[in-house]
Order: structure tokens, then sequence, then C-alpha cells
């Protein structure tokens, strides 16, 4: 029972509906009377038409769920099928010298990425004079290893921007460390690459990561030609 200092509240009516569902059953005439406010219009409908709508309005929902779902499917497959004609064309070089070129040169007309950058350091002596080899200070190798997955967001004066041809255009970016095995590992990294565009929003901070590690990871195995005997 209620009582002045207790007055009944909207929970109380609605746990005592919810518990009581046979309610409805003496009271089935209640189901027709009550009358509700459409959201579409200031009409009146019945609680049944309600109901409708809020069934309709979640199917709309689902919907749109599931077509979400369809269009990153088919965006996931396009990227999954530049990925492995990428990964062809490194399978392809058959100069170890030209490997860093390839890459760099696939990653651009591929996944049309304007501007990319690569260099590995501790190469075999073969390779030492070569660009790709040149230009890293200590301080970019020690930066290198401690990413132990891709940095996307704004360049914060990174030295490994300036290894871009165009470091103005440089509004996002993504340093991917290479290093042997999985790119998660805090093992020494041996090089990094660089991919960089005039969009802020195309490597934007939080963005999924998983396709730059594979790219990291094949683009590492692929380098281990150059390293140190």
């Amino acid at each position: 029972m209620s009582s002045p200092m207790n007055p009944i509240t909207e929970d109380d009516i609605a746990n005592y509906l919810a518990n009581n569902p046979a309610f409805f059953q003496r009271h089935a005439q209640l189901l027709a009377s009550v009358q509700l406010t459409s959201p579409h219009g200031n009409r009146a409908v019945s609680l049944q038409e309600r109901q409708a709508e809020m069934l309709r309005e979640k199917i709309k929902a689902l919907e749109h769920r599931v077509m979400d779902m369809v269009r990153h499917g088919n965006e996931n497959m396009v990227i999954a099928d530049r990925l492995q004609r990428w990964a062809r064309q490194l399978l392809l070089a058959r100069s170890s010298q030209d490997l860093p070129a390839t890459i760099a040169a696939e990653i651009r007309s591929q996944f049309m990425v304007p501007q990319v950058a690569i260099k590995v350091w501790d190469v075999d002596s073969r390779y030492r004079g070569d660009p790709f080899a040149e230009g890293v200070s200590q301080d970019a190798r020690t930066f290198a290893s401690s990413l132990t997955q891709p940095y996307c967001g704004v360049n914060s004066g990174f030295e490994a921007v300036g290894w871009l041809d165009d470091t103005a255009m440089a509004m996002s970016v993504a340093l991917l460390p290479l290093r042997a095995g999985p790119i998660a590992e805090p093992a020494p990294a041996f090089g990094m690459l660089v991919l960089a565009s005039p969009d802020p929003q195309r490597f934007a901070s939080g963005m999924g990561t998983d396709f730059l590690e594979r790219i990291a990871e094949l683009a590492s195995a692929a380098l281990s030609r150059l390293r140190q005997e």
C-alpha cells in the first residue's frame, strides 16, 4: 500500500505490470483503449499500432547493420586482394637490392598511398652505400624498435617523415617498424616503412591497423635478404 509519504511511482507500476501479466487478461479492454503519441507526427495511435511501429524501427535498424556488415566485408575483400597482389610482386622481385623500391612503389600503386619511404639498417656490406641504407640516426632506430604496432596519426616531428619527398603534404602518417618475426614482439627493428597522405583522416589515430601489420610483416620477411649474414 502507498502512503502520502511514499506515493506510487512509475517504476512501481512498471514492476507490477511486468510481474503480473495476467492483469491484461483480466482487463483486456485497456489494451484497445490506451492511446499513445506516434513519433511520426502528433497523432494518437493505439498501443498495438505503437508496438508495430517499434518493431518496424527495430527491423530497419537491423537492416542497416546488415548492410554495414556487407559493405565492410566487401571493403575488406578489396584490401585483401590488393595485399595479395602486392605480396606477389615482392615474390617476383629478382634483385634483393631492388626490394625497397619495389615495396614502396607497389604500396603507392596497390593502396593509393601518395607518399611512401623506407629505410633499412644493419644491412649486408653489399648494400651499405644504397640510399635506403643511409641517413638514419640512432634515435630513429631506437624509436622504430619501441613500436610494437604501427603508429597512425599526425606528424609530430618524426625524423622518419623527413625521408619523404614532400614533408609539407604529410598531414597524416603511418610508421611501420620492420623486424624479424611478428610486429608485436619487442625485438629490435632493422628498418621502418613510412606511409603519408595529405588527408588528415587517412591514417587517423585509433584506426584499425590489422592490414598495416600484415604489410609490415611481409615487408620485413622480404627485406630479411638484405641483412647482415
